[in-house]
């Protein structure tokens, strides 16, 4: 019994790698569809079951996402974990100044770089990306809804222009660090957000590297600046 159930572990996850390069291969992107479970099977040569539990565990490791009634996607969160940071085990996040300052820190120290690099580095299609997501934040602001996730696409969308893929997937985790875990600024400056990405994005557009560095710079001290005020009230 034993013997069989190291098996079947080892099928699913040689089943998980053949997955993963099924995504790879095919250049597919977040948000991309996966063939069905059946398709799997077939093209795997292994019982529903097996790919049933790869799916899962694909799932659990933030590779895939299922979607109840339309089918199996590629994930947005790229395989990251979701506090790989280790953010909860530093004191009380809410409540802790210091580590909200050190994750500013973090981004104060590359943002602005990465921002140069994709004035110079962003192709005319990311570039084209990059100014849309811009315009999503601004419309969900304007809305009053909820644009956190959005906002992060879009510093995901510049990191990408930057030509650096570590970078493209470290900067969502700072991010989504920041915003699981720290509630920066109460949202004082909502309004700065899409005026100050805005002038982000436009001089990433016009190849400026310089004015694309000083926004983000910008743009971050709002964020401190309203952070300090927020922490000062209580």
């Amino acid at each position: 019994m034993e013997r069989k159930k190291q098996f079947g572990n080892l099928l699913t996850r040689t089943v998980e790698k053949k997955i993963i390069n099924i995504i790879k291969e095919n250049k597919m992107q977040p948000g991309d569809k996966l063939k069905n479970e059946y398709e799997l099977a077939e093209l795997l040569e292994v019982g529903r079951g097996t790919i049933r539990e790869a799916i899962k565990s694909l799932v659990s490791r933030n590779i895939l996402e299922v979607r109840q009634g339309a089918g199996t996607f590629v994930s947005n969160k790229n395989g990251i974990p979701e506090d790989p940071l280790g953010l909860t085990f530093i004191g009380d996040i809410k409540d802790n100044k210091n580590v909200a300052m050190d994750l500013l820190d973090i981004r104060l120290m590359l943002e602005p770089e990465i921002a140069a690099m994709a004035a110079v580095k962003g192709t005319v299609k990311q570039i084209k990306s990059m100014l849309v997501q811009c315009k999503i934040v601004e419309e969900l602001i304007k809305k009053g809804e909820d644009y956190r996730e959005a906002d992060i696409l879009f510093h995901k969308r510049i990191a990408q222009c930057s030509g650096n893929r570590v970078m493209e997937n470290l900067i969502p985790i700072i991010n989504s660090s920041v915003s699981l875990t720290i509630n920066l600024t109460e949202d004082i400056f909502r309004e700065n957000t899409y005026i100050e990405h805005r002038a982000v994005a436009e001089a990433i557009a016009s190849g400026d590297s310089l004015g694309a560095k000083c926004a983000m710079i910008v743009h971050l001290n709002t964020n401190r600046r309203g952070m300090e005020k927020n922490f000062s009230q209580k």
